[in-house]
């Protein structure tokens, strides 16, 4: 009995993939590291000279509006909480940079090692000012104090020693769920999807009622941490008019979302200065996304962008307080320098002396956790 076989009467062709091209490797984006300063800065002068809490008669901080003891100065920074935003877009830019080809255990001890050195210096040192110089900010219970030393106060409802620390619970959203990528592996198409799932996730939150979602997808942050994903997108692979449809849709989304900050929280500042100033931004990070910032190499800019997430955490309670104690030894305008001035200062010495030593021991300890959960047989 015969049996008959079937064979290819050709050769099999060779289907190629269509992926985008990708650039090669470019140096440090110091233009990168200068945005986040102006940044921090921008926030930093808000606080201390823009913000509707110290326009009002009678604040705590200046006890009188801001407005009137600087007009000129007040104009400006009224704008200055749009750092924040300016923050969160960096973050989704340097995020997904800093984690190609990175594994979920180097995702995780990387974020660690950044964030909690000198978050948790933030907190004694804001919880001490409160404790030596009252009047200014409330001190908190010692438990809900010790609750924020994990980051995760916003999780469950307890204040945070610091107002400014409200971003961070953004921030830990997003690399909760970028980490779902991650651990996949991370490709252009697999970031593209993230960014379209996520965003439409955040456009469908607030019309679901549905708690546990609006928690995930974030809304009032996703559309500027997707900018950030897109730009990067941009940097490593190219443009292409799916990544231009992506960073469109965060504007007109992002837009939005400044307008309800400021009829929410903001109240000092207007639509249009606002939405001017998140173009204005964009479009320079897509300038340094494609390449028009690499000449930009001063190695200055990376000892600056190291003294923003310092910065940005003891500014505010402290810098107050000190505006506060110091009203009237000096003219306003110089007294914010000043406060601004040190603090930048303050700042160089928590990286250097906090920041960096704690990092390593960190970076030690855990690395030695996992390579002995990793060979642990029971």
């Amino acid at each position: 009995m015969s049996v008959m076989v079937d064979r290819p009467t050709q050769q099999l062709r060779t289907v190629r993939v269509h992926r985008p091209p990708r650039r090669p490797e470019r140096p440090r984006l110091y233009a990168i590291d200068g945005l986040r300063l102006v940044a921090a800065l921008m926030v930093a002068v808000h606080h201390y000279a823009g913000s509707w809490r110290v326009d009002q008669p009678g604040n705590a901080v200046w006890g009188r509006p801001v407005s009137e003891a600087m007009p000129t100065v007040f104009h400006f920074a009224a704008y200055g909480w749009i750092g924040v935003e300016i923050f969160f877009v960096i973050s989704g830019f340097v995020i997904c940079m800093s984690c190609w080809g990175r594994t979920p255990r180097q995702f995780f001890v990387s974020r660690v090692i950044r964030l909690y050195p000198a978050y948790w210096f933030g907190i004694v040192f804001t919880t001490v000012f409160v404790v030596v110089m009252p009047g200014v900010w409330h001190r908190l219970k010692v438990r809900d104090i010790l609750l924020n030393l994990t980051m995760l106060q916003s999780g469950s409802g307890v204040d945070s020693v610091d107002g400014v620390y409200w971003t961070l619970w953004s921030e830990l959203r997003f690399y909760l769920l970028f980490m779902v990528v991650v651990a996949t592996g991370l490709t252009y198409r697999k970031v593209v999807i993230f960014a379209c799932v996520w965003g439409a996730a955040a456009m469908l939150a607030p019309v679901a009622d549905f708690r546990l979602l609006t928690l995930a997808a974030n809304p009032d942050g996703a559309w500027f941490f997707i900018a950030g994903l897109a730009l990067y997108l941009m940097h490593r692979f190219g443009q292409d008019l799916l990544l231009w449809g992506i960073l469109a849709m965060a504007w007109l989304m992002g837009q939005r979302e400044l307008g309800i900050r400021i009829d929410d929280f903001e109240h000092v500042s207007g639509w249009r200065g606002c939405t001017a100033l998140f173009t204005v931004f964009l479009l320079a990070m897509v300038a340094i996304a494609l390449g028009a910032a690499d000449r930009i190499r001063w190695r200055w800019l990376v000892t600056a962008g190291s003294l923003t997430y310092p910065l940005y955490l003891i500014h505010y309670v402290a810098g107050t307080t000190l505006i506060n104690r110091l009203d009237g030894t000096m003219d306003p305008r110089l007294l914010v320098a000043s406060v601004i001035a040190g603090f930048l200062v303050l700042s160089w010495l928590v990286h250097r002396f906090v920041e960096r030593p704690l990092a390593g021991l960190l970076k030690q300890g855990l690395d030695t956790s996992f390579a002995r959960l990793r060979n642990a047989q029971t």
